[in-house]
């Protein structure tokens, strides 16, 4: 069965500080959604409480997966990876001294993953070649590209049906950016994810994005239901487009 995320109200910050005011979103079953905004607009935030990272302080955020609905709010992160969601995070967070292949294995502890291990590997040595050739590699000796594709690739070992990408972009060459962006899309449709994504490069977002939401000072300022309703909007023709 497809998956979805369901964030109600949410609202969320550091100790007393408050980042995210009443943030609501929908990331429909099968859906990619991109979550539009510059740094410091708590696009991270949100993704940490996803993750059980960050507790909020009030709101639901409800996962349903397999036709089941589960209450993320109080989760610990291990338990919700478990459900079957995958973070791909910002920066990537690789193990540097680690080959390619064991930061691979180690995306498979999740248990429903240990059964489809040669499969997905298998896998990710073909959707990456790059990453087959350097597989006994140490991770922290790659380019930031391969790296990328070693962060995907390693959620992707965990079977995941929802798959959340925060700022893929960062620090990559403009060439490397469009092939990661076009990579996600692939995994998507190959394994029918959901995808949520976290990113400030609207021109590559909007190439994979079936809707899209655009976060400024830590509250929801617009929604497209659409690609097309995204590239009409004011505040991203402004903001993301210099227009």
């Amino acid at each position: 069965m497809a998956s979805s995320l369901r964030i109600d109200n949410l609202c969320a910050g550091y100790d007393a500080v408050r980042i995210l005011h009443n943030v609501s979103i929908d990331v429909d079953a099968r859906a990619t959604v991109t979550l539009l905004g510059t740094n410091g607009n708590g696009k991270s935030t949100l993704i940490k409480a996803i993750m059980g990272i960050v507790r909020p302080f009030s709101g639901r955020i409800v996962a349903t997966i397999d036709g089941r609905e589960h209450d993320l709010v109080g989760m610990a992160t291990q338990a919700i990876v478990d459900l079957g969601i995958a973070l791909v995070p910002e920066g990537r967070r690789l193990f540097p001294r680690l080959s390619v292949e064991e930061n691979l294995l180690l995306g498979a502890f999740r248990p429903t993953a240990r059964g489809k291990l040669k499969e997905n590997i298998a896998y990710c040595y073909e959707a990456f070649p790059r990453l087959a050739e350097r597989r006994s590699q140490l991770a922290g000796t790659m380019s930031g590209g391969e790296q990328q594709m070693l962060a995907l690739g390693r959620a992707l070992m965990s079977a995941p049906s929802i798959l959340i990408v925060d700022e893929p972009s960062v620090g990559l060459a403009p060439l490397f950016v469009s092939r990661t962006i076009d990579m996600i899309a692939q995994l998507k449709e190959r394994y029918h994810l959901t995808v949520l994504m976290a990113e400030q490069n609207f021109t590559q977002a909007i190439r994979i994005a079936d809707k899209g939401y655009v976060i400024v000072h830590g509250e929801i300022a617009f929604r497209g239901d659409d690609p097309e309703q995204m590239r009409q909007s004011d505040l991203i023709r402004k903001h993301y487009l210099g227009l």
